[in-house]
């Protein structure tokens, strides 16, 4: 493992913990924490979501994560008050090891901007 992915590692850890320390049960992966930054993106709080309106939610947080990248903007809400983002530069290809890395790099960049949450190693 090279030096740059330990580090983005050790960092993902911590902030898993953080999150867990804040919010009393830690998430378990990127997709888990993906739900939350959704869930707190849209603003409706906890709830009973429907399968569709989880993937919906997970959706809302890859758009707003990759957007400080420019890679979405953010277009309005519709009338029942959820976001809708579109896409303004096409994505690079990657294998999934490097689109999860790409994820919690801007994972951590949203906890960073948005909670002013710093992750000390």
């Amino acid at each position: 493992m090279y030096k740059k992915d330990l580090e983005l590692q050790r960092k993902w850890v911590r902030l898993l913990v953080e999150i867990g320390d804040a919010v009393g049960k830690r998430p378990k992966d990127l997709n888990s924490t993906l739900f939350l930054i959704g869930v707190q993106e849209l603003g409706k709080g906890p709830g009973n979501y429907t399968k569709e309106e989880k993937q919906d939610l997970m959706h809302i947080a890859i758009c707003k994560v990759l957007s400080y990248s420019g890679y979405y903007e953010l277009e309005g809400l519709d009338d029942q008050g959820w976001p809708h983002w579109k896409p303004t530069k096409k994505l690079p290809h990657f294998d999934l090891l490097d689109q999860e890395k790409l994820l919690k790099m801007h994972v951590l960049e949203y906890f960073e901007k948005e909670y002013d949450l710093k992750i000390e190693l």
